[in-house]
C-alpha cells in the first residue's frame, strides 16, 4: 500500500510534478558540476543530496502511477506512457551515482596537496573527461526519457478531452 490519493486527487497527478521538475534540474546539474568545477565548489554536497530527491520520487510516482493505471479505463496510450514511465528508474539511478561520484572526485582533489595534479579540479585531466562525458550522457539520457514520459502522458489524459475550436459562447 503506498500514497494512491491525496486529498481526493490521484497522488501520481500530484507527484509527478517533482520529477518533471527535478530530473531535468538535477541532470542539469549534475553536467554544470562535472564540467566547471567552480560551479561544483559552490554546490558541494547539496549535487548528491539534490539527486537524492528524484531518485526517492521516481519510484513513489511510478507506483502511484501504477495504481492510477488499474482506476481507468484500458487504453494503449496510458499503457505506452506507463512502459516509458516503468524506464526512468535507471536513468535516475545513474543521475544520483553520477552526482556522487563527481562530488567524490572533486571533494577527494580539494584533499590533495596544492601542488598535486588536479588540485584546481577534480583530479587529473582524463579523469575529468570521462566523468564530464558520462554526466553529459547520463544528464541528457534522463532529460530525453522525462520529455518522452511527459508527452506520452499528456496525450493519454488529453487526447479526447478538448476540441481544437473553441466554444461559441467562449468567446
Amino acid at each position: 500500500m503506498g500514497l494512491d490519493l491525496i486529498n481526493g486527487i490521484p497522488a501520481h497527478v500530484l507527484f509527478v510534478h517533482v520529477v518533471v521538475v527535478l530530473v531535468p534540474l538535477t541532470a542539469l546539474s549534475l553536467i554544470l558540476c562535472a564540467t566547471v568545477p567552480s560551479v561544483m565548489r559552490r554546490f558541494g554536497l547539496a549535487l548528491p543530496a539534490l539527486a537524492l530527491v528524484p531518485l526517492i520520487s521516481v519510484p513513489l510516482t511510478t507506483n502511484a502511477g501504477e495504481w492510477l493505471e488499474r482506476h481507468v479505463e484500458p487504453d494503449p496510450l496510458v499503457r505506452k506512457h506507463a512502459g516509458l514511465g516503468d524506464q526512468l528508474l535507471p536513468w535516475v539511478i545513474g543521475l544520483f551515482l553520477a552526482s556522487a561520484a563527481v562530488w567524490w572526485l572533486h571533494h577527494r582533489a580539494g584533499h590533495r596537496s596544492p601542488g598535486a595534479e588536479g588540485s584546481s579540479g577534480m583530479v587529473g585531466t582524463p579523469l575529468r573527461i570521462t566523468a564530464a562525458a558520462l554526466s553529459l550522457f547520463i544528464g541528457v539520457g534522463a532529460g530525453v526519457q522525462v520529455y518522452r514520459i511527459g508527452n506520452s502522458g499528456a496525450r493519454a489524459a488529453w487526447h479526447d478531452a478538448y476540441s481544437t475550436t473553441a466554444h461559441s459562447d467562449r468567446g
